[in-house]
Protein backbone atom coordinates (compact mmCIF):
# COMPACT_ATOMS: atom_id res chain seq x y z
CA UNK A 1 0.00 0.00 0.00
CA UNK A 2 1.44 3.70 -0.81
CA UNK A 3 0.45 5.99 1.78
CA UNK A 4 3.08 8.97 1.80
CA UNK A 5 1.04 10.79 4.34
CA UNK A 6 1.75 8.43 6.64
CA UNK A 7 5.46 8.68 5.96
CA UNK A 8 5.53 12.06 6.39
CA UNK A 9 3.62 12.06 9.34
CA UNK A 10 5.70 9.40 11.37
CA UNK A 11 9.39 10.75 10.06
CA UNK A 12 8.56 14.55 9.35
CA UNK A 13 10.11 14.15 6.07
CA UNK A 14 8.22 13.22 2.91
CA UNK A 15 10.02 10.36 0.35
CA UNK A 16 12.31 10.86 -2.07
CA UNK A 17 11.78 10.26 -6.20
CA UNK A 18 14.71 7.66 -5.35
CA UNK A 19 12.87 5.67 -3.13
CA UNK A 20 10.93 2.99 -4.94
CA UNK A 21 9.54 1.12 -2.02
CA UNK A 22 9.42 2.17 1.49
CA UNK A 23 8.17 0.59 5.02
CA UNK A 24 7.77 1.18 8.43
CA UNK A 25 9.04 -1.06 11.00
CA UNK A 26 7.30 -0.89 14.11
CA UNK A 27 9.07 -2.52 17.39
CA UNK A 28 7.54 -3.86 20.68
CA UNK A 29 9.63 -1.26 22.58
CA UNK A 30 8.24 1.59 20.68
CA UNK A 31 10.33 2.57 18.16
CA UNK A 32 9.56 3.40 14.65
CA UNK A 33 12.21 2.29 12.07
CA UNK A 34 11.79 3.32 7.94
CA UNK A 35 12.79 0.57 5.79
CA UNK A 36 13.80 1.88 2.19
CA UNK A 37 14.90 0.58 -1.16
CA UNK A 38 16.41 2.80 -3.21
CA UNK A 39 16.41 2.85 -7.32
CA UNK A 40 20.24 2.73 -7.52
CA UNK A 41 20.02 -0.61 -5.60
CA UNK A 42 16.99 -2.62 -5.77
CA UNK A 43 18.47 -5.88 -4.63
CA UNK A 44 19.25 -4.58 -1.20
CA UNK A 45 16.91 -2.77 1.43
CA UNK A 46 18.42 -0.21 3.80
CA UNK A 47 17.67 -0.16 7.53
CA UNK A 48 17.92 3.34 9.00
CA UNK A 49 19.18 3.58 12.41
CA UNK A 50 19.30 7.57 12.78
CA UNK A 51 20.21 8.95 16.18
CA UNK A 52 21.53 6.56 17.83
CA UNK A 53 23.50 8.80 20.08
CA UNK A 54 20.68 11.85 20.75
CA UNK A 55 19.31 13.46 23.52
CA UNK A 56 16.11 11.27 23.94
CA UNK A 57 14.76 8.05 24.73
CA UNK A 58 14.63 7.20 21.43
CA UNK A 59 18.34 7.15 21.00
CA UNK A 60 18.65 5.15 23.75
CA UNK A 61 15.84 2.58 22.75
CA UNK A 62 17.84 2.53 19.53
CA UNK A 63 21.45 1.80 20.61
CA UNK A 64 19.73 -0.93 22.54
CA UNK A 65 17.78 -2.58 19.63
CA UNK A 66 20.91 -2.50 17.38
CA UNK A 67 23.32 -3.99 20.43
CA UNK A 68 20.70 -6.77 20.13
CA UNK A 69 21.06 -6.97 16.78
CA UNK A 70 24.71 -7.06 16.69
CA UNK A 71 25.38 -10.35 15.95
CA UNK A 72 22.69 -10.82 13.78
CA UNK A 73 23.91 -8.08 11.49
CA UNK A 74 27.79 -8.64 11.45
CA UNK A 75 27.89 -9.32 7.55
CA UNK A 76 25.79 -6.50 6.22
CA UNK A 77 26.74 -3.57 4.10
CA UNK A 78 27.39 -0.42 5.57
CA UNK A 79 25.68 2.60 3.73
CA UNK A 80 26.74 5.52 5.41
CA UNK A 81 28.05 6.43 8.55
CA UNK A 82 27.18 10.31 10.56
CA UNK A 83 29.57 11.50 12.99
CA UNK A 84 28.30 14.40 14.73
CA UNK A 85 30.09 16.65 17.38
CA UNK A 86 28.43 19.04 19.33
CA UNK A 87 29.63 22.48 21.24
CA UNK A 88 27.69 24.15 23.61
CA UNK A 89 27.77 27.40 22.29
CA UNK A 90 29.17 28.23 19.12
CA UNK A 91 31.98 26.15 16.63
CA UNK A 92 35.20 27.49 17.86
CA UNK A 93 36.76 29.70 14.99
CA UNK A 94 39.87 27.63 14.55
CA UNK A 95 37.48 24.84 13.58
CA UNK A 96 35.50 26.90 11.02
CA UNK A 97 38.94 28.62 9.52
CA UNK A 98 40.27 24.82 9.19
CA UNK A 99 37.33 23.65 7.18
CA UNK A 100 37.41 26.68 4.63
CA UNK A 101 40.98 26.44 3.99
CA UNK A 102 39.72 23.15 1.32
CA UNK A 103 35.86 23.91 1.37
CA UNK A 104 33.72 27.05 0.56
CA UNK A 105 30.20 27.52 3.37
CA UNK A 106 27.24 27.13 1.46
CA UNK A 107 24.45 28.11 3.96
CA UNK A 108 20.81 26.13 2.48
CA UNK A 109 18.19 27.17 5.21
CA UNK A 110 19.73 26.50 8.87
CA UNK A 111 22.11 24.49 7.63
CA UNK A 112 25.66 26.01 6.58
CA UNK A 113 27.14 22.97 4.09
CA UNK A 114 30.82 23.18 3.58
CA UNK A 115 31.53 22.17 -0.23
CA UNK A 116 34.91 21.32 -1.96
CA UNK A 117 35.17 23.55 -5.46
CA UNK A 118 34.59 20.72 -7.55
CA UNK A 119 31.67 19.00 -5.93
CA UNK A 120 28.08 20.51 -7.21
CA UNK A 121 25.20 19.95 -5.00
CA UNK A 122 25.94 16.42 -4.52
CA UNK A 123 29.04 14.37 -3.39
CA UNK A 124 28.96 10.70 -2.63
CA UNK A 125 32.30 10.24 -0.53
CA UNK A 126 31.91 13.37 1.74
CA UNK A 127 29.31 15.96 3.11
CA UNK A 128 30.73 18.61 5.98
CA UNK A 129 27.86 20.77 7.65
CA UNK A 130 27.04 22.86 10.55
CA UNK A 131 23.44 23.67 12.23
CA UNK A 132 21.74 24.32 15.42
CA UNK A 133 20.92 21.51 17.17
CA UNK A 134 18.84 22.81 20.30
CA UNK A 135 17.19 19.61 22.63
CA UNK A 136 13.81 21.29 22.35
CA UNK A 137 12.33 24.64 21.55
CA UNK A 138 12.30 25.88 25.16
CA UNK A 139 15.83 24.78 25.66
CA UNK A 140 18.14 27.36 27.01
CA UNK A 141 21.36 25.95 26.14
CA UNK A 142 22.45 26.80 22.47
CA UNK A 143 24.21 23.44 20.84
CA UNK A 144 26.06 23.75 17.28
CA UNK A 145 26.66 20.51 15.49
CA UNK A 146 29.57 19.59 12.96
CA UNK A 147 28.58 16.87 11.19
CA UNK A 148 30.72 14.47 8.59
CA UNK A 149 28.70 12.05 6.84
CA UNK A 150 31.06 9.32 5.14
CA UNK A 151 29.10 8.26 2.02
CA UNK A 152 29.22 4.63 0.11
CA UNK A 153 32.76 5.62 -2.36
CA UNK A 154 33.97 6.70 1.20
CA UNK A 155 33.11 3.35 2.96
CA UNK A 156 33.59 1.31 0.26
CA UNK A 157 31.21 -1.92 0.98
CA UNK A 158 32.75 -2.16 4.67
CA UNK A 159 31.12 -4.52 6.67
CA UNK A 160 29.64 -3.82 10.45
CA UNK A 161 31.93 -6.42 11.29
CA UNK A 162 34.50 -4.89 10.21
CA UNK A 163 33.52 -0.93 11.08
CA UNK A 164 36.20 -0.51 13.56
CA UNK A 165 38.95 -0.33 10.79
CA UNK A 166 36.52 1.98 9.37
CA UNK A 167 37.03 4.33 12.29
CA UNK A 168 40.59 5.07 12.23
CA UNK A 169 40.35 6.27 8.98
CA UNK A 170 37.06 8.60 9.33
CA UNK A 171 38.90 10.00 12.55
CA UNK A 172 41.85 11.08 10.36
CA UNK A 173 39.46 12.23 7.88
CA UNK A 174 38.14 14.71 10.51
CA UNK A 175 41.17 15.96 11.90
CA UNK A 176 42.36 16.93 8.29
CA UNK A 177 39.69 19.33 7.43
CA UNK A 178 38.59 20.40 11.11
CA UNK A 179 41.34 19.71 12.85
CA UNK A 180 39.76 18.06 15.45
CA UNK A 181 41.29 15.41 17.30
CA UNK A 182 38.58 13.08 17.58
CA UNK A 183 38.17 9.29 18.68
CA UNK A 184 35.22 7.22 17.37
CA UNK A 185 33.21 4.98 19.91
CA UNK A 186 31.59 1.71 19.08
CA UNK A 187 28.63 1.15 20.68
Amino acid sequence: MFYPEVWQETFKKPLTKNIVEAKILHTSSGLTLPIKRFSRSQAKQTLEFAGLHGYNENSKLLRVLLMSLKDKLQNEDIARVDIAIDFLGKIPNKVIKKLCEDRKPFRYFNTTYYKSKSEKKQNNRLNIKTYNKSLTKNETKNIQRLEFSFLSSYIQKTKLKDIRKLYKKMEKTIKRFSGLNVQIQFL
